[in-house]
């Protein structure tokens, strides 16, 4: 049955879960959520498990039509969602009815916006994944790009028989004021230095960890390219290898490079090290023209707010 139907896509509006994990070796991109904190938290506030597939919506204009009684929250960026003109309360669990209009507008913070349905939408996997990467041109459904108009979406009805069994109602929640994030505030964030940190002298470091950058135009789902200060190592190139989420890649011309979810499988610039993987989802939603800072860290100084992470949201990465 469906559940919402799509009246206005927006700029760019994708189906996202955790991600594509275990396909690198076939050249595909891992996708997923981009800012992991606003999906996780999206899932959680309708009890819906932890990989279950929602929407992403980038920068807002997006509009749908509600076609069955359910159980909403949005997330993330504030695009003033309306339900027939009404504003409606974001990350915290909201009932909808069958006719009503769900409007988004531009985002007033922020750059993504994550709206769930209690079950998760039901949608095709492959590779175990229902995300949508256009580079890859794979997931959701258009092969990898984004919801067009008249689109119909529905609610998994074997995800909502189980909240049912467990709950023996519909879950209402509310995320507590500290897990909702500021995104109007400047970004600092801790690097675990790794790769080829050895080819960057300590005076590149200094350089890099003392610069402001500021979020580029070109900035989408497979990397945040800044502009500030360029550093450079003693090496134009490397050969060719692996990339993980949050590597910092150093091109050329000098100017940071922080890798996300669509990023490609393979690199060839050096690399000064990882942002931590709790510190992603702030830079997820910075828009171009924010002010980003970097500032050493050790893994064991993040590992622990990761682990936590994890063990909240029931997380398996």
């Amino acid at each position: 049955m469906v559940t919402m139907e799509v009246i206005r896509p927006g700029m760019l509006t994708l189906i996202q879960d955790i991600g594509r994990y275990g396909a690198g070796a076939q050249g595909l991109s891992q996708g997923g959520a981009v800012d992991l904190h606003a999906y996780c938290w999206a899932n959680y506030l309708l009890g819906n498990s932890a990989n279950r597939a929602m929407l992403e919506i980038t920068l807002g204009q997006a509009e749908f039509l509600v076609q069955q009684d359910c159980h909403i929250a949005v997330t993330g960026a504030n695009m003033q969602p309306l339900l027939d003109g009404m504003p409606i309360p974001m990350w915290q669990s909201v009932a909808v009815n069958k006719g009503q209009a769900l409007v988004f507008g531009f985002a007033r913070s922020g750059l993504r916006a994550y709206l769930a349905v209690q079950g998760g939408f039901d949608v095709p996997k492959i590779l175990g994944s229902a995300s949508s990467v256009p580079r890859n041109q794979l997931g959701g459904l258009h092969q990898g790009k984004g919801l067009e108009k008249g689109d119909a979406l529905s609610a998994s009805q074997v995800e909502m028989s189980l909240l049912q069994e467990q709950e023996g109602q519909s879950v209402s929640r509310q995320a507590s004021a500290r897990f909702i994030p500021d995104y109007s505030k400047p970004i600092q964030l801790r690097v675990i230095e790794s790769y080829q940190h050895t080819s960057f002298p300590e005076s590149e470091k200094q350089r890099f960890y003392s610069g402001r950058y500021t979020v580029s135009q070109e900035t989408d789902r497979m990397g945040c390219k800044l502009l500030g200060e360029p550093i450079h190592a003693v090496v134009d190139g490397i050969v060719s290898e692996g990339v993980a989420l949050g590597a910092i890649q150093i091109p050329p011309n000098g100017q940071p490079i922080v890798l996300l979810n669509d990023r490609q499988t393979l690199g060839g610039y050096p690399k000064l090290g990882c942002v931590a993987r709790v510190d992603l989802p702030r830079l997820a939603q910075a828009r171009p023209g924010t002010e980003v800072m970097f500032k050493r860290a050790t893994l064991s100084e993040v590992i622990e707010q990761w682990q936590q992470f994890s063990r909240f949201f029931g997380l398996s990465l």
